[in-house]
């Protein structure tokens, strides 16, 4: 895709939360915005414009290994998200994850408030409006649930979230919005964005109705409606439900599909970084199948097998090796039969959980050997078991990070994480306060009015 570089695009490099304290100067030899063309092309840079979120990967408890060698190499962020330390960042640190979002959100802002008045198309001027809105929904919700409480109906109207920025503004206030407010925009941008998408993206890095109905069931899940979650679910379901067969990649002339050719993904988000190699916690291998599910023999390998693992006794995911373009955390084809899943269970339906359950892990697990149902006694049982399923597909990635946050409001689904590091014994109470990460000191000495979570 073209890259173009862009006044609005170079000033929206400098740190946003910074602003006050600087005059931009636009560069020389770049090109304004006025046709609807060069608004499209600014959102075209997929490589920085598909990154999500980098620290949750370490935080969540199906990522660890004692081995002195990895913990070594972590950097000094990486380190202190797997221990869920007060502060990520020194005083005048960036916080990675915040930073990136928020660059991305001032170029989404800056086409929400000028491509209807560029020249060009009207059809092309709604696209790249709605391109814009599902975006700008996507960034806010990872926002908001790295630096905000996990959404609760009783408390959300007041809980703090992060700044609610919707203008293409330098000087603005920065007061953080409520988890509720924030939430309103996400669904708000999403359903103003879908009447005009396509059905289906012609290049699944672009936003599409079956991308943005895939990320209304993640928030839906997220908000603990689970009517409205599996509607969108069935709804991206009906547009796109390829579901890749992973016998097929058994034969070692095989090669897994990178991000554009994966049938699965509805809208390719991805980690900002990843791992050289990321290691299973000893939690999170038990639960696999080690010799029929596909998922362990093929998208792991002992860590000793992994280049630049940096360490040798833990098992090592190594999705990211075989595609060479790291770990996708977009809305995908599984995530919505798992989401139906787990809707079908909250709803009591045992039977109709667990059809979707083994259908889907028959895709997963090696054909040359007998498959075995999951059976359930009653829908709390099946539920755990989609919880497992969850784990399981999407080990590495940073979902499990999030889903214990969700599901620290269900009794009895998480527990006490607990690990050592560098000698060090670390613990992670549920619904603890380390659950949301701290902001960055840099960005609160600067705009005093950002207030700090408790730690």
């Amino acid at each position: 895709m073209k890259k173009i570089n862009y006044i609005i695009l170079a000033i929206a490099m400098f740190n946003i939360f910074s602003c006050r304290k600087y005059v931009e100067i636009p560069p020389e030899q770049t090109k304004a915005l006025s046709t609807t063309v060069d608004y499209m092309q600014l959102m075209n840079n997929s490589f920085s414009n598909e990154q999500s979120y980098y620290y949750p990967v370490f935080s969540g408890d199906d990522c660890g290994t004692t081995e002195t060698t990895w913990q070594n190499t972590l950097t000094v962020p990486a380190g202190n998200a797997y221990i869920w330390a007060d502060r990520f960042y020194g005083a005048n640190e960036e916080d990675l994850d915040w930073q990136t979002n928020y660059k991305k959100i001032f170029i989404w802002n800056t086409v929400i408030e000028g491509i209807m008045g560029s020249s060009g198309a009207e059809a092309d001027k709604q696209l790249g409006l709605s391109y814009a809105l599902v975006n700008r929904a996507y960034d806010y919700f990872t926002l908001v649930n790295l630096y905000g409480k996990q959404y609760d109906g009783a408390t959300a109207a007041t809980d703090p979230a992060v700044p609610l920025i919707l203008q293409p503004k330098f000087l603005t206030d920065l007061s953080r919005a409520s988890v509720q407010n924030v939430y309103d925009q996400i669904e708000n941008d999403l359903l103003a964005a879908i009447p005009n998408l396509k059905d289906l993206p012609d290049y699944n890095t672009n936003p599409s109705k079956v991308g943005a109905y895939g990320l209304l069931a993640r928030v839906y899940l997220h908000k603990r409606d689970f009517i409205q979650a599996q509607r969108y679910a069935d709804l991206a379901l009906a547009l796109k439900n390829t579901l890749l067969d992973l016998n097929v990649f058994k034969v070692p002339t095989a090669t897994f599909p990178t991000k554009t050719f994966n049938p699965e993904e509805l809208m390719v988000k991805r980690t900002i970084q990843y791992p050289s190699g990321f290691p299973l916690s000893a939690d999170a291998e038990s639960i696999y199948d080690k010799s029929k599910d596909l998922r362990y023999t093929y998208l792991t390998a002992p860590g000793a097998n992994v280049r630049f693992s940096n360490f040798t006794v833990a098992r090592a995911y190594n999705k990211s090796v075989l595609t060479g373009d790291g770990g996708y955390v977009g809305p995908s084809v599984p995530e919505m039969i798992l989401i139906k899943a787990e809707c079908q269970a909250r709803a009591g339906n045992t039977a109709a959980t667990l059809t979707l359950l083994n259908d889907f892990r028959k895709k997963r697990f090696d054909n040359a050997t007998t498959y075995v149902n999951l059976t359930a006694a009653n829908a709390n049982e099946a539920l755990r078991l989609v919880i497992d399923e969850r784990k399981r597909e999407f080990v590495g990635r940073g979902f499990r990070w999030f889903d214990q946050r969700r599901l620290n409001k269900d009794s009895g689904f998480i527990s006490t994480v607990t690990r050592v590091f560098k000698g060090n014994t670390y613990t992670l109470e549920p619904g603890g306060n380390r659950y949301v990460y701290a902001i960055a000191d840099k960005y609160i000495t600067l705009n005093p009015e950002i207030t700090q979570n408790p730690r």
